[in-house]
């Protein structure tokens, strides 16, 4: 088990950098930050808590924060990741620890992140403690795999849901992280982040982290953003959107592989192409979204989505349906551009 954190022995990692520390820095998780401050304000702070949401989604940041609200000091407050500690020897040695009183905190406070890794004698030692917990202590388990937790844990806990932050939230972190580390992102640039981010602070911040490190100019430009995380040149992303609309397989396939050939990733096409489809069925059946859609993409892609929405009647809901199907394919496919291969042969075949 690991006492406190010491976020100085990783000063280059943004998320750890900028890592929320109180209630108001929290982006994207307003009901939860309201329910917690009333409740420390309140002093109905529960014993036991479940925090569930996808990676990357803050909830070891929500759990640290909660903690400090409560002044507990870096010397009460315990970390266990319970992928590598999941066994009842550990549960055990956590256990005996609870029962001594903190050091010079009101409360000791017990973090167990992945906390569904626990094995089943793990939970059941841990279920003892949490029926009748002493009222030095409070838990927080944290957990990507709500379904594998015990309902008989769960019952015993206050649970909240983290959503993933919307694409807005991530690309308003990307450019003010990017402001602070003394670059100048471009909001381009800042979209196609938020969009590799797909729904996580973590992930998001990473990948900024390796455009400021790769980047030798403090202007960062969509392309040199596209170069890092193997984004495809636009204008290849169009041909390949004009030539589905032209139920040309060949066009559309020989397209794809232009990509490919220029360093773009399979998996982050797919996504690209995913994100201009979805636009361009919103302009041809909500047109009142335009507005909306002209803060994500430029004017000229704009543009060529509205001649698309109106002229290319074979881009439709079905060709979307295998486009996301082959997006979710590539995890497990032996070559990742076959699931796209095999999608544009169904929908355009």
């Amino acid at each position: 088990m690991k006492k406190g954190d010491n976020t100085a022995r990783t000063p280059m990692a943004l998320y750890r950098t900028y890592r929320p520390l109180e209630f108001k820095d929290v982006r994207g998780q307003g009901e939860i930050v309201s329910v917690l401050e009333a409740a420390v304000k309140r002093g109905k702070v529960a014993h036991s808590y479940l925090f569930a949401g996808g990676r990357g989604t803050g909830k070891t940041s929500m759990a640290r924060i909660l903690a400090h609200a409560l002044s507990t000091s870096e010397q009460d407050i315990y970390e266990m990741d319970a992928a590598s500690n999941r066994g009842i020897d550990e549960i055990r040695e956590l256990r005996e620890g609870v029962a001594t009183l903190p050091f010079n905190s009101t409360y000791k406070f017990y973090i167990i992140d992945e906390a569904h890794a626990l094995t089943h004698d793990a939970w059941g030692a841990l279920l003892k403690t949490l029926e009748e917990p002493p009222p030095h202590a409070i838990f927080v388990l944290a957990t990507t795999e709500l379904d594998r937790v015990p309902d008989t844990i769960t019952s015993r806990c206050q649970v909240f849901n983290f959503k993933k932050p919307s694409h807005e939230t991530l690309k308003t972190l990307a450019l003010d992280i990017s402001k602070k580390e003394g670059a100048t992102l471009e909001p381009a640039g800042a979209e196609l982040i938020a969009l590799i981010g797909d729904g996580s602070f973590r992930d998001t911040l990473g990948i900024l982290q390796k455009v400021l490190t790769v980047s030798t100019d403090s202007r960062l430009t969509e392309e040199e953003v596209g170069k890092v995380v193997g984004a495809p040149r636009g204008e290849v992303v169009n041909h390949f959107l004009s030539a589905l609309a032209a139920k040309d397989v060949a066009e559309a396939v020989g397209q794809f592989h232009t990509a490919l050939r220029g360093g773009a990733e399979p998996k982050v096409f797919v996504l690209l192409v995913i994100t201009k489809v979805r636009a361009m069925l919103l302009l041809r059946f909500a047109p009142k979204l335009k507005g909306e859609l002209a803060e994500q993409f430029g004017q000229d892609d704009l543009e060529f989505l509205q001649g698309l929405a109106t002229t290319g009647a074979a881009l439709n809901a079905s060709v979307l349906a295998e486009l996301l199907t082959a997006l979710i394919e590539m995890n497990r496919a032996p070559l990742p551009q076959l699931p796209l291969e095999l999608a544009l042969y169904r929908a355009l075949g």
